[in-house]
């Protein structure tokens, strides 16, 4: 194992957490740029007994084009969720429960995917089948739980499977 591996056994996982850091602290200085890099270093290598197979990414530049697409996501959902909760009279809002069925096959995907939807706003993902082949997801509203099972595969299933698989 090489030096660079023990010091650094995650290497995404400890600049996630010191980009992380600097969000939190929500201002930039060397002191807390050499504190977020710390804790990007101990927390990975503390935790790399938990982590015996460590996720691949097929095509890791697609990650950029998922969070964008995502943040993008959240941004209009918080706009249809506030117009759903102002001026949609209870009679006429349309909650469900939606079964998406799943061609994810690597967990940290299937998170990712239940991750993306609890985060945004008006679904959130309830359960994962035993075997991990369908995923459980409420919608705030939705007349066409159709739609919103393709529109969730297309979109974000799609783009997971690009990255992960």
């Amino acid at each position: 194992m090489t030096l660079f591996r023990r010091l650094f056994p995650h290497p995404l996982l400890t600049l996630l957490l010191t980009v992380t850091w600097l969000l939190l602290v929500n201002g930039w200085s060397l002191n807390s740029l050499l504190f977020g890099l710390g804790l990007g270093i101990l927390i990975p290598f503390l935790t790399q007994a938990y982590w015996p197979n460590r996720p691949r990414l097929s095509r890791p530049l697609k990650v950029i084009e998922y969070v964008l697409v995502v943040l993008a996501d959240i941004v209009q959902a918080n706009i249809i969720v506030a117009r759903i909760v102002l001026f949609k009279p209870n009679a006429e809002r349309r909650p469900n429960w939606i079964t998406i069925p799943l061609d994810l096959k690597t967990p940290e995907a299937i998170t990712a995917l239940a991750g993306t939807i609890t985060m945004t706003p008006g679904t959130l993902s309830a359960d994962v089948s035993d075997e991990g082949h369908t995923l459980l997801v409420h919608c705030l509203d939705a007349p066409n739980p159709e739609a919103v099972r393709d529109e969730i595969k297309e979109r974000y299933e799609r783009r997971l499977r690009e990255i992960f698989e």
